[in-house]
């Protein structure tokens, strides 16, 4: 009788012990999926055990996983748009809507922009104008004719520019191409004369005078990015076709005289000879 006793007491108490663990269960399972940290955390987790037992299943499929690199981010152009100066950051953040790119990769060259810009002579937005309209900030654009890069740089035409950066390859390497372009642009604008001159001939259109729109489009981008620096509200689909003379553009940044070793020997004034490509960069 003492037994049969004791056995029922036991039977009834793991009974309900049961039914409250169950009831626990319950309870933090509805809790756990209704917190999207915690369902995703146990996701993973999940994951993770799966592949652990496949690859355990099949040690020849560990293989195929891609061998760690650590340094790998070195590699990366990108800068966190937190660390920038104000007007900095704003641009990047524009430009990063504007043409639906990582904020990273862009505020990495508006800060390349504004380092070499105030370097040389050139407003760092009229830089960014240009990468804008040229590439849409596409590192790996190229034209029909062979010009490469964000600045759309001829490669073949400017090779020993880019021997102080390894070679040619380094039209595709953002920075590289951007130092570039600005030595291009600034060998134009000096041996034109002016900046829409330069512009021309950057573009290819020095002899003919017909750019198809293309001053008038960075220079209107270049209006909309020194707004956005300025701190004004500039909608990101605005457009930069119209001109900027009727837009009543600010006057461009003084331009420095170029180094005497970067002069073309061909003044802006005087006409160039037959069969010569005016156009520097085209």
């Amino acid at each position: 009788m003492f037994l049969r006793d004791v056995g029922a007491g036991l039977l009834e108490v793991s009974h309900n012990s049961l039914a409250l663990l169950g009831l626990v269960v319950v309870g933090v399972a509805l809790f756990a999926g209704g917190r999207p940290e915690i369902r995703t955390a146990v996701e993973q987790q999940a994951l993770d055990w799966l592949l652990a037992r496949q690859e355990s299943r099949d040690p020849q499929s560990a293989d195929v996983q891609p061998e760690p690199e650590p340094d790998a981010v070195a590699r990366a152009t990108a800068t966190d748009p937190k660390a920038l100066p104000r007007q900095q950051a704003a641009v990047a953040h524009w430009l990063a809507r504007r043409y639906k790119v990582a904020p990273e990769p862009v505020s990495r060259l508006v800060q390349e922009a504004w380092a070499v810009g105030h370097r040389v002579g050139l407003d760092p937005t009229l830089i960014l104008a240009i990468m804008a309209v040229e590439s849409s900030f596409n590192p790996f654009a190229q034209s029909p004719v062979g010009a490469q890069g964000l600045m759309q740089v001829m490669t073949r035409v400017h090779d020993d520019k880019y021997e102080a950066y390894g070679g040619v390859r380094a039209a595709f390497d953002p920075v590289a191409n951007l130092r570039v372009g600005v030595q291009v642009l600034k060998e134009c604008i000096a041996r034109a004369g002016s900046l829409e001159a330069g512009l021309r001939y950057y573009v290819g259109a020095a002899i003919s005078g017909e750019d198809g729109g293309y001053v008038g489009k960075v220079l209107a981008e270049q209006l909309h990015l020194r707004q956005v620096a300025d701190g004004r509200q500039v909608a990101v689909n605005a457009s930069n076709n119209a001109s900027p003379v009727n837009n009543a553009a600010p006057a461009p940044a003084p331009v420095e005289p170029a180094e005497p070793a970067a002069v073309p020997a061909v003044g802006p004034s005087a006409p160039a000879p037959a069969g010569e490509r005016v156009a520097m960069n085209r």
